[in-house]
């Protein structure tokens, strides 16, 4: 794992100073090593991949699929998980090449650190750290209606004060989600390797449930239901305000349904249901071989992923026409129309097993950036500091599990879930760029996997990222710029005269 030292003056690139002065590969690495900061090494690429699946494969699976081919796509959703996967591919390219060759916790925090400068590090960690912390809330209170709603079908029914803001009225907490979501942050405190062995067995179940569906379904699938398999175009109902897109705030541009346009917009709306494949980068410091497994683990779990939303969008929109599906419950409704309900049950047991695992990984990942800042002193370091026996951060991981769990408790779904996404597409802008920088400025570092084509495969993964979050709410935006303005504040309050890098000396 040893990086060759370079010569002459750009060891730590910090030369740059100030704002922008960057942390070197080497010293991220050497940081790694301090006994009380130091995580276990016991990941493998197997482990990896299923951390991908884990996160990625979710309730979008069961929901997004059918909702975007009545809404948007038609049977051409294929197409258009097709195309969102390779947007995502773009952007998996850039992290493979990044995680293996700085294999640090922390992901697009820890690669910008080393490429762009402090104030980018700081920017792109506390963007993570709010977008990891939410979308964990969101899944939690998501998990939590799957469980009522098998709990009303078994006859049972939780007192109205503890089912949460999304069921019942007045003073109410969600005590299944803050649950989960203490349960899970007990297994990352009691280690890494506990926490992937849960994973496996979750995920092994998650992924036997989406065969078993794509498999049944196959047996009802119609021919006609496939004509016209790119239906012609139409315009869409307009929206105004903030909640309309930011583009056609900008352009006036509309976007169409169906049609050719249609799976592009499709797309849009579908890529959503990929991420998580960058989480896997947030392991990097604890796996065994993370130059050959990294780039395995996040390209392996995204091939896998694809393949399966293909399947599922193939089989939905051929068991019931396309105008015909329903937005809430697409594919469980297609059973029952076919006569089957049984599938629709086995439905809703998978996303509850699914969404176990996509809000644990989400955690894990929250956790490994709020440890990596810590790290470097831009948070209080005493969060960084490793259990004896465990091995895990286990301070920044039990406060981030009892404020998450306490926001998952109190708030709706549909307050936590306006903030997820973009956060995540300017991640893959931020690690795409650096890629680029981190060509130019250090040619000579050893990598494992490099990314082909750059420039050219990383300024395009930059475009697609861009254009999905034009297509997103302006109000998402205004709420992205106040929090980006909260996390100015408190770096230049605390992070900036804190912070390790400026403490060390310059080197002559």
């Amino acid at each position: 794992m040893s990086v060759r030292e370079p010569s002459g003056g750009g060891a730590g690139g910090r030369g740059r100073g100030g704002l922008f002065r960057t942390k070197s590969v080497e010293q991220s690495i050497q940081d790694t090593e301090e006994p009380e900061h130091a995580l276990t090494r016991t990941l493998s690429a197997l482990d990896l991949t299923v951390f991908g699946v884990g996160v990625i494969i979710g309730t979008g699976i069961f929901v997004l699929t059918g909702a975007v081919a009545k809404q948007q796509a038609g049977p051409a959703t294929a197409l258009a998980f097709v195309a969102a996967g390779i947007a995502c591919a773009l952007a998996a390219l850039c992290y493979a090449e990044f995680a293996s060759t700085v294999p640090v916790a922390g992901s697009a925090y820890t690669f910008s650190y080393a490429s762009l400068g402090e104030l980018p590090a700081w920017i792109i960690g506390w963007d993570l750290v709010l977008e990891f912390a939410l979308a964990t809330a969101v899944v939690a209170v998501g998990w939590s209606g799957y469980v009522h709603s098998l709990l009303d079908n078994a006859g049972w029914q939780l007192p109205a004060v503890l089912s949460g803001p999304d069921v019942a009225h007045g003073f109410t907490f969600d005590i299944l989600a803050a649950l989960l979501v203490l349960l899970l942050t007990g297994i990352l405190v009691l280690g890494m390797k506990l926490s992937a062995r849960v994973t496996t067995v979750v995920v092994a179940v998650k992924v036997t449930v989406v065969l078993l569906v794509i498999i049944a379904g196959s047996f009802f699938i119609k021919a006609e239901n496939y004509h016209p398999f790119i239906p012609e175009p139409q315009a869409t109902a307009a929206t105004s305000g903030l909640k309309a897109p930011l583009i056609q705030l900008m352009s006036g541009y509309q976007p169409t349904a169906y049609g050719v346009q249609g799976i592009f917009t499709a797309a849009a709306v579908v890529f959503f249901a990929f991420i998580g494949f960058d989480i896997v980068a947030t392991t990097a410091e604890e796996t065994r071989n993370p130059q050959r497994d990294m780039p395995r683990g996040i390209l392996g779990s995204l091939l896998i992923c694809t393949v399966l939303y293909v399947a599922v969008s193939v089989v939905v929109t051929g068991m019931q026409k396309y105008t015909q599906l329903s937005v809430d419950a697409p594919l469980a409704d297609a059973f029952k129309a076919t006569g089957h309900p049984f599938y629709a049950g086995l439905i809703s047991f998978g996303a509850v097993i699914g969404l176990t695992t996509v809000c644990l990984i989400l955690l894990l990942g929250q956790t490994r950036v709020f440890f990596a800042m810590s790290r470097d002193g831009l948070l209080p370091r005493v969060f960084s500091k490793v259990h004896p026996r465990y091995a895990t951060p286990y301070r920044s991981t039990i406060l981030l599990g009892v404020v998450i769990a306490v926001v998952a408790g109190f708030t709706s779904i549909s307050q936590l879930a306006a903030l997820v996404n973009i956060g995540t597409l300017f991640a893959f802008v931020v690690v795409a760029l650096g890629v680029i920088v981190l060509r130019r400025t250090r040619p000579d570092l050893p990598r494992a996997f490099r990314a082909p084509w750059v420039p050219v495969l990383p300024i395009a993964s930059v475009a697609a990222s861009l254009w999905l979050m034009l297509n997103l709410p302006a109000e998402t935006w205004v709420r992205f710029a106040v929090w980006m303005a909260i996390g100015f504040v408190v770096y230049f309050l605390y992070g900036r005269g804190h912070s390790r890098l400026a403490a060390r000396p310059e080197r002559r």
